[in-house]
Formats: C-alpha cells, sequence, structure tokens
C-alpha cells in the first residue's frame, strides 16, 4: 500500500520534471546538462523500440530522490522502482509513435518558454541563468526541446489512459482508513490564503508615446534598418526578443486574435502597423505561410503605468473590499467576477497549492511577501489594499484575505480531506496506468543491461 505522506517512485518521477505539468525548484534538474564537476559515466541501459534510457537517465532521478528524502531512508530497490518508471514513460513514447500522438510545435515553444521564464525568475536575470550553464539561453532553450517535446507527449499519452479517473467520497475514506496509525503524517501550520487583483490601466499618454516609439522603429526598418537588430535591442518579450523577434509557426487561432488578424493581412516581407494586445504594443513582419500555418517576427512595447493609474485600481479595490466587509458579495464571487488575476480567480481568488493542486498552503513555505503580510492577522481579516507586481511585471494593486489558518495538527479526513482525496486520486490513476502497462507491455522490444535484470522491467510497478 502507498501511503498518501510519501509519493511513489512512478509519481515522483513523473513530478521530477520528466514530465511536463510541474516546474522542479533545482536548477539541476532542467535536464540541459550540468556545469563542470563530477559527470556521470555514461551508457545506454534501457532499449525500448526506438527509445533509450542512458545510465545518467537513472542516476540523475535517484540522486533528486535522495536529495528529496532529505535523510530519511529511502527503500533498498529505488533504483528499480525509477527504472521501471522511466520504462513506462519510454513504452508511452513508443505507443505514442506508433498510435500517432503528437504535441504542436507551438505548444512546445510555449511550455519551453514558460520554464525558462520560471528560471531565470528563480535566479535573477538571463545573463545569470547563461552564467550558471556557460551557455547562451537560445542554446539552454536548443538542448532542452527534445525533451520537452517527449514530456508533452508522455504527458499526452498519460491524459488519455487515466485522465478520466475520479474517486468518490467512500474510496476517499477507504484509502485514509487502510493507512496504519502510526503512518500519518504530522503537518506544520497551514494556511488559505486569497487575493484579488486590479491591474493598473495604462494611461493614454504613456500609450501614445509607445505607439511613437514604435512608429519610429518601424520607419528606421523601413529606411533599412535590420528588424532582427533593432528586435534584440528593443523588444520587450523575453521570449523571442533576443532572438531577433522570431515566434516560429503557428496554426490559426494559436496567437491572439489581434496579432493573428493584423499578421494575416500581411504579405511575406511586410510590415504591420502598430498592433495592440494584452501584451502590449507589437510591429510584426510576415516571414511566411505554409498551409495554415504562419511564422513570424514582431516587437513588443509595454506602456508603463503611472502612479494615477495605480491609484485607480487601488480606489477600486478599497470600494470593493468595503462591499465584501459589508456582506453585499462573497470574497470567492469578487473574485471571481472582478480579479484580473486569472490563475486564481476560477478559484475564488484562493492560492493555489502546486505541489498537491489544494489550497492549503504550508507557512514555512509561503512567498515572503504574502507571509509578513499574513502574520499578524486574524482569520477573516481582509487587507488594505496592497501594491503588487504580477509575474509578467504589470504594476497592480491587491487585496489579500486570510481564509483559515490550521495549526499543527496529524492528519486526518475532516482538515486534510484535499490532500488525503488527491492521493487516493493519484494511486487509482497509477493503477490505471500499471493496467496499461501490463495490457501493452508485449507490444514493443525491450532490451536491458544484465546489471538491471533483477529490476524486472516488464512486471507491473508495483
Amino acid at each position: 500500500m502507498i501511503q498518501f505522506v510519501r509519493t511513489s517512485a512512478r509519481v515522483a518521477l513523473l513530478g521530477m520534471g520528466l514530465l511536463a505539468g510541474t516546474v522542479s525548484t533545482s536548477f539541476a534538474q532542467l535536464g540541459i546538462g550540468r556545469p563542470a564537476g563530477r559527470q556521470i559515466a555514461d551508457a545506454i541501459i534501457v532499449k525500448v523500440d526506438n527509445q533509450i534510457v542512458l545510465r545518467s537517465d537513472l542516476e540523475i532521478a535517484y540522486a533528486q530522490q535522495v536529495q528529496q528524502a532529505q535523510g530519511k531512508p529511502l527503500p533498498p530497490d529505488l533504483r528499480c522502482k525509477i527504472l521501471q518508471s522511466i520504462v513506462l514513460n519510454k513504452l508511452m513514447l513508443a505507443k505514442a509513435e506508433t498510435d500517432s500522438v503528437v504535441v504542436e510545435d507551438s505548444q512546445v515553444k510555449n511550455e519551453l518558454d514558460r520554464r525558462m521564464a520560471y528560471f531565470v525568475q528563480q535566479i535573477g536575470s538571463e545573463k545569470k541563468l547563461e552564467e550558471y550553464y556557460n551557455k547562451p539561453l537560445k542554446q539552454l532553450k536548443d538542448d532542452l526541446r527534445p525533451q520537452v517535446k517527449e514530456q508533452l507527449i508522455q504527458q499526452k499519452m498519460q491524459e488519455q489512459i487515466a485522465g478520466k479517473v475520479t474517486v468518490t467520497p467512500r474510496e476517499v475514506r477507504q484509502y485514509f482508513n487502510r493507512i496504519p496509525k502510526d503512518s500519518l503524517p504530522y503537518y506544520s501550520t497551514e494556511v488559505e490564503v486569497g487575493q484579488i487583483v486590479k491591474l493598473a490601466q495604462v494611461n493614454p499618454k504613456a500609450k501614445q508615446e509607445t505607439i511613437a516609439k514604435l512608429n519610429d522603429i518601424r520607419a528606421r526598418i523601413q529606411g533599412g534598418e535590420s528588424f532582427e537588430t533593432l528586435a534584440k535591442q528593443y523588444s520587450e518579450d523575453p521570449g523571442s526578443g533576443a532572438q531577433g523577434g522570431y515566434l516560429g509557426f503557428f496554426k490559426r487561432r494559436e496567437l491572439v486574435p489581434e496579432y493573428e488578424a493584423a499578421a494575416l493581412k500581411l504579405e511575406p516581407g511586410q510590415l504591420s502597423p502598430i498592433v495592440e494586445s494584452q501584451f502590449g504594443f507589437h510591429l510584426i513582419q510576415l516571414i511566411e505561410r505554409k498551409g495554415d500555418s504562419y511564422s513570424t517576427r514582431h516587437i513588443l512595447l509595454k506602456p508603463t503605468s503611472g502612479g494615477n493609474d495605480v491609484n485607480e485600481a487601488a480606489n477600486q479595490l478599497a470600494k470593493l473590499r468595503r462591499r465584501i466587509l459589508g456582506d453585499s458579495i462573497s470574497f470567492a464571487k469578487a473574485a471571481k467576477d472582478m480579479s484580473d488575476d486569472k490563475q486564481t480567480s476560477g478559484n475564488g481568488g484562493l492560492l493555489p497549492n502546486r505541489q498537491d493542486g489544494g489550497t492549503y498552503l504550508p507557512l514555512d513555505k509561503l512567498d515572503p511577501a504574502i507571509f509578513f503580510t499574513i502574520d499578524t492577522m486574524k482569520v477573516g481579516h481582509i487587507t488594505p489594499p496592497l501594491p503588487y507586481r504580477t509575474d509578467d511585471g504589470k504594476d497592480a494593486m491587491r487585496i489579500i484575505w486570510l481564509k483559515s489558518n490550521t495549526p499543527p495538527h496529524q492528519a486526518n479526513l475532516k482538515d486534510d480531506y484535499q490532500k488525503i482525496a488527491q492521493a487516493a486520486l493519484t494511486e487509482k490513476k497509477n493503477k490505471a496506468l500499471d493496467e496499461w502497462f501490463l495490457k501493452n507491455r508485449g507490444s514493443v522490444f525491450l532490451e536491458a543491461d544484465p546489471q538491471y535484470a533483477d529490476c524486472k522491467l516488464l512486471d507491473a510497478v508495483y
């Protein structure tokens, strides 16, 4: 039986960045090589049809598990469990190839950009990330691209296999009751925190200044200067700016409507007028059409918001706060209807726990800005409007609500239902994956290094 306080080898593997959907906080887990230091002697240890497993794949995953265990005892067969999980992933890739399961290049690009933006934010700047790996950002992306594509295909296969699996309250209770009482985890203080965000609206003067600057750049390009050089110099799109504004190929309805409509009116090489979207103002050049796809480059400029714009956002939130405190609207409904933070608005404004998908956040894992804000707050309290900068650098204001504060306790169904339900669901999905594995293991060619014969790689993972 798998206790819900510990992840199985497979779940740990899927959550360590070996499948898309999560981003590790460790730069060593980027999967694009390591800075100079102790290297693993590499060799192919398993073949699954056209897919291969390297010794380094296994050893890196094992090292990550050791790190995450933080000194706690590890199962003696952990390497085998991890290797079985890797083989399962490779089997999914092999079957995806025969079943023609593919992911779009645009999806791979978006995932690459998301991961790079995350790591740049964590390490401090693009320059620091490049220095850490001793590679330019473009090469880091190129190195990571094949792995990300594999991960997205594995995720798509996993969704097809187990995506519709659900658990009932009865199954959750049964799962919890199977856990020995002395194995129940002890949770530290956890909180539920909500926020409502209002972006500072850009004033007309700032918009006109941005449009004028882009029109000046447009005139310089028409006068013979290089679009790519000016994009590298001026574009505020961190993903494409360093590549001369190049976005690559996209199909219809994959980019925001304003951008697509302007791009598809152009002939190859032609420049668009200035186009406004939710991201800012664009100057677009069409490069090529190919079937129902098209490639472009662009220069993006974002108007800066002034103090008056922030004040207006603060005034809106102050009025909304009074309505919530006066019980004329709930915080959850106000967040859903009026928050500009789309990541939390659909969940009543509650910040998500990215580890388990729930809403309870360990106090010691909170963002410092949130921690010091709620440190002296009482449950139910809502802050006045506070200055805030979004992940993509936009000025905003927000109000913060402390919904609950759960003291340290041993796990129980009343306080920890979400966590237990998620663990029960994970176990049930794992069983669905196991059944699929047993059904399809005979449809592939598998060859393993004799060193790993005892791992019984074509047996069920559990």
